[in-house]
């Protein structure tokens, strides 16, 4: 059916009206189907890059949590990483991450209490006073203290690590597979 306007003739506009949405349609899912067929697959989220001079395996080391709860450890502590080369396992209560105090574990035994400041912080100028308390039952051997400008796996700022060991220097240098005895260079 056909009407006149004026000098023009249209086609009845309800059959316009569905050949113009047909024809849209069929070209938005055109369009949709060579997105999705094209594109590439998922992005996974980008993991951060490791540490200058980690390896993999290292990286998996240090990401596998240590047992549950060892013996000897305050209850209300969690694993907090894995095994770090020169550290041990490392435990803290969630509420008190990143900063501490963190206690260190290994074969079998406490072996440290640490606290990480941020660098900022430490270079503002802030003070923090009974910290590094050992365990019960422990006494501190020495004290280290470490820059670590990258960060680390579980504190990825730069900030100072600060441990107080219950063991001597000579032994924990050892710890998880570290044959060198010497603080890795991603530490």
């Amino acid at each position: 059916m056909r009407y006149l306007i004026g000098s023009r003739t249209r086609r009845k506009e309800g059959a316009s009206m569905n050949l113009r949405f047909l024809s849209i349609s069929g070209a938005v899912a055109l369009i949709a189907f060579s997105v999705a067929v094209l594109s590439p697959s998922p992005v996974r989220a980008k993991q951060p890059p490791m540490p200058p001079g980690m390896t993999p395996a290292v990286m998996k080391m240090v990401m596998t949590p240590g047992p549950a709860h060892p013996k000897g450890m305050p209850a209300d502590l969690k694993p907090y990483l894995g095994c770090i080369p020169t550290m041990g396992y490392h435990y803290v209560n969630p509420k008190n991450a990143p900063f501490g105090p963190i206690y260190g574990w290994y074969n079998g035994k406490a072996i440290f209490t640490e606290i990480m400041v941020d660098q900022r912080s430490f270079n503002k100028g802030m003070s923090w006073d009974s910290e590094l308390k050992p365990l019960p039952g422990y006494a501190i051997n020495h004290v280290d203290v470490w820059y670590e400008p990258h960060g680390h796996p579980g504190y990825t700022i730069p900030h100072y690590d600060i441990h107080a060991w219950y063991v001597p220097h000579e032994e924990h240098m050892y710890y998880c597979n570290n044959t060198s005895g010497k603080k890795p260079t991603w530490l």
